[in-house]
């Protein structure tokens, strides 16, 4: 297998929640640091405009999303198992819970703290990638809502670890233990604070910081280009799930939340969980991009 090159920057949660799929996996990897704000221009050839971090990159595949990137590393390197004892379903029904719930609730109380000390240029990037004005005097404002909506599921947390299990689902670190694990650790830093009554939860979260990143070594961003062009995509089974665009068309993709940059391509495989395209690009050559079914549109043209 070529190596597994990840892009991303050290402050990231979503790449704190890769890197520790990586380190349950206890990966070999090469780390990319891209800048934290836009322009990202070693990566742009690799996405396509696609700028949310992390980035998965395993030769001329392009795998977007960590929910796309956990799924992968599973299918991959499949032991240890990121679904311990049948547990794939509820585990990734979690995920998605974080995801859509817990994460902006997360980011919230931690930009309420920290909101003052981000560069205004930090702060004007965030505004373009959510679409929305990125104001710390308002998210102190719903500070109290905030802390009241944090806590509340950090008590469900809480409740789920009271049985004596190690980590969420089993005595061994689950996908649902990858999905929950950054928004902890995002908000830990800053406000250490709030987990004095979760004991459980912070017990956890250290065992968690105890799998480590498995082993990366550092690459530069012009080598993991000059990868890219010098690979061919692995082979793409062309499936068609009925409910989209036909395969060979010219298709658009886009995150329906935010950083909802617009990604062109040839449609080459729409299956239950996973979109598929081709592109091409002067830097790079030719990049199959995989991105998951839910949490993306594809639209034709």
């Amino acid at each position: 297998m070529a190596d597994i090159i990840l892009h991303h920057y050290p402050l990231s949660p979503y790449a704190e929640k890769a890197r520790t799929a990586l380190g349950i996996k206890r990966a070999a990897w090469r780390s990319v640091i891209i800048p934290v704000i836009m322009p990202k221009p070693d990566l742009m050839p690799l996405t396509g405009g696609y700028r949310k971090t992390p980035v998965m990159q395993i030769g001329a595949d392009i795998y977007c999303d960590t929910q796309l990137i956990v799924r992968e590393l599973e299918r991959r390197i499949p032991s240890p198992s990121f679904y311990p004892a049948g547990t794939r379903g509820l585990a990734d029904g979690i995920g998605w819970w974080a995801e859509r719930s817990l994460f902006n609730v997360a980011v919230g109380v931690t930009f309420a703290k920290t909101g003052d000390q981000l560069p205004q240029a930090f702060r004007d990037d965030r505004a373009k990638f959510s679409g929305r004005t990125f104001d710390p005097e308002r998210t102190r404002a719903a500070e109290p809502r905030l802390l009241a909506d944090y806590r509340a599921q950090l008590q469900w947390l809480e409740e789920n670890l009271s049985g004596g299990r190690a980590f969420l689902l089993a005595d061994q670190p689950s996908a649902a233990d990858v999905a929950l694990y950054h928004m902890v650790w995002f908000v830990r830093r800053p406000r250490p604070d709030l987990f004095a009554k979760f004991p459980l939860v912070s017990a956890w979260a250290d065992r968690m910081k105890a799998v480590g990143h498995g082993a990366p070594t550092e690459m530069d961003a012009k080598d993991a280009l000059a990868i890219a062009k010098a690979a061919t995509p692995s082979p793409v089974k062309a499936v068609h799930d009925g409910s989209g665009p036909a395969l060979g068309s010219q298709v658009t993709v886009a995150a329906d939340d935010s950083g909802r940059d617009p990604i062109s391509g040839e449609l080459l495989s729409l299956a239950a969980d996973e979109i598929v395209i081709r592109r091409d690009d002067p830097a790079v050559g030719t990049i199959h991009q995989h991105f998951p079914r839910v949490g993306f549109v594809l639209t034709a043209g």
